[in-house]
């Protein structure tokens, strides 16, 4: 009997022996892994930083031996959101600035300034986030108010899309902008008797906020801290970051070599001369948080400064047609050298001219082969001869699904009722190629990658306007959003071999909520809560 005791025990003891030793078990929920199949699982394994194995918690308990372990109670995993295309470091920064965001007024633009003020008595005043779209009178402010309260100092507000600023006298003065000013791809708004009315549009608004003082190598880490904390509290663990400079590019690399990152950042470059010299000399970067292998064009404007540039004039606008920002030649001058470089053109589309050329400038540029994934960002209003160059170049329309529910009040009075049946068409620009990735563009939206998600699916606002959703044929299904924001917005970054999905060899970043996305009522959908975040197996949000 003692013997048989002996053998029993060796042989348990050996059993155990035999278990691999992993780091982290998370168990007791729903895993949605976003893999080929779809397919769910219970547990999941991770060591050093990846994910070992998925599957039933009995399977997995036989196998490994775990250091620690995380009872999920009922909760749901998925894989980390991505944001296809957002502006990660400067919403950081606009963290540290005026936030008009919601401002239902021009007046309540003005008590939040003079709020800010208060705390903040020297230097520039810098703010964003006015929409007047939103106002009860939908016109553009004047800078009088401005020019009043704050004669001595340098004032700039940008509009929400960023694409439209409103400055005093001040600032126009310091950024050496006057009524005769000619700024190609801009434009200076005037009163009727010829004076500045402070308002600037695209490149003219852009002349403005370079006169802003540089900002600081350190200034902009603490921006990027700012940033990666509001990320990860709402389950974000990549963004793709739509234009940015080398100074910051640097920063970010800077802060990764010194393990201060735990976002990864696909950058893409802002593709201003000096940029494009630096960059397209030097070979694509891909580091553990930081790649940095595309460019980011603009080829027009915003919709809602009138700025997207339009095939016909504005329907509410007779004889405008919005802007080119960048010129059709001049983005045919560079995309070869892009495509030499190996670098992926992505370029900001928003009108049914600029999604006409640009694609077709993508086409005669490398063709019909699926591997550059070169991106239209916004494609938002395309028309339907177009879709074929799309197809044909195997061209990525990159969206912005909160984009069609913050627009749809007005969007049909700046494109009249027969262009806004092909605007915001997200269902028939995902049959073009079979996948769509998403992102929010905030901080022109909001942050959170949940109001993608019931955007995407449901087309209506918080409030659940319109019954039956905004031109409702082009929503997405559970799954198709799902997609997009994860193993979809991976793959628009070359990124699906390490992220995007819960299956073995890749990273382990998730995220845990208190609801089953594919499963809650729209309004639970918008509800939920982010239980933790995780990157590389560690809680990063909890």
């Amino acid at each position: 009997m003692k013997k048989l005791l002996l053998l029993l025990a060796v042989c348990g003891l050996l059993a155990c022996q035999s278990h691999e030793k992993a780091d982290l078990l998370v168990y007791n929920g729903t895993i949605y892994t976003v893999d080929s199949a779809f397919s769910t699982a219970e547990a999941m394994v991770i060591r050093h930083g990846e994910v070992l194995a998925t599957g039933s918690l009995a399977e997995l308990k036989k196998l490994y031996n775990c250091a620690e372990e995380y009872d999920l109670k009922g909760a749901f995993v998925y894989p980390g959101f991505i944001d296809a295309h957002c502006h990660f470091v400067y919403y950081g920064l606009n963290l540290q600035q005026v936030n008009l965001q919601g401002t239902a007024s021009w007046d309540e633009v003005i008590y939040r300034l003079l709020a800010f003020a208060q705390n903040d008595t020297s230097g520039w005043l810098v703010g964003r986030g006015w929409d007047q779209n939103d106002w009860p009178i939908q016109a553009y402010p004047d800078r009088a108010t401005l020019d009043s309260l704050f004669p001595n100092r340098p004032v700039i507000l940008s509009r929400v899309d960023g694409h439209a600023v409103i400055a005093n006298a001040r600032a126009l003065e310091a950024a050496g902008i006057t009524e005769k000013s000619q700024i190609a791809g801009g434009e200076i708004l005037l009163r009727k008797n010829g004076s500045m009315t402070g308002v600037l549009i695209d490149n003219a608004a852009d002349r403005a906020l370079a006169a802003i003082p540089a900002t600081t190598n350190e200034s902009w880490r603490e921006a990027i801290l700012d940033a990666q904390a509001a990320c990860h509290s709402v389950g974000l663990t990549s963004v793709h970051d739509a234009g940015l400079s080398r100074q910051q590019l640097e920063v970010l690399q800077g802060m990764e070599k010194a393990g201060e990152l735990s976002m990864s950042v696909y950058g893409m470059i802002s593709a201003t001369p000096t940029e494009l010299q630096y960059y397209l000399a030097r070979p694509p970067y891909r580091g553990d948080y930081v790649h940095i292998r595309s460019f980011k064009f603009y080829a027009d404007g915003a919709l809602g400064s009138r700025g997207a540039r339009l095939k016909e004039h504005y329907h509410d606008r007779h004889g405008h047609f919005g802007l080119w920002v960048t010129t059709p030649d001049t983005m045919a001058y560079y995309a070869p050298l892009l495509a030499a470089a190996g670098y992926q053109m992505n370029t900001h589309c928003i009108g049914d001219a600029a999604n006409q050329q640009v694609p077709n400038i993508y086409l005669n540029t490398v063709g019909q082969q699926p591997d550059h994934r070169w991106r239209i960002e916004h494609a938002q209003v395309v028309s339907p001869p177009d879709l074929n160059v799309f197809k044909q170049g195997h061209i990525v329309p990159s969206v912005q699904p909160t984009h069609a529910t913050s627009d749809m009040y007005w969007a049909g009075e700046r494109l009249g009722p027969e262009r806004i049946t092909h605007a915001y068409a997200y269902q028939q620009l995902l049959q073009l190629n079979g996948w769509l990735p998403l992102g929010t563009d905030f901080p022109v939206e909001d942050i959170s990658p949940l109001k993608t998600f019931y955007a995407a699916v449901f087309r209506v606002d918080s409030t659940g306007y319109p019954a039956g959703g905004f031109q409702a044929k082009d929503a997405l299904t559970r799954e198709q959003a799902l997609r997009g924001m994860t193993i979809w917005a991976a793959r628009a970054g070359f990124e699906e071999d390490v992220r995007g999905s819960l299956e073995k060899g890749k990273r382990a970043d998730f995220v845990v909520l208190n609801t089953d996305l594919l499963q809650a009522e729209p309004q639970k959908v918008l509800q939920s809560q982010v239980v933790a975040t995780y990157v590389k197996g560690k809680a990063v949000f909890r």
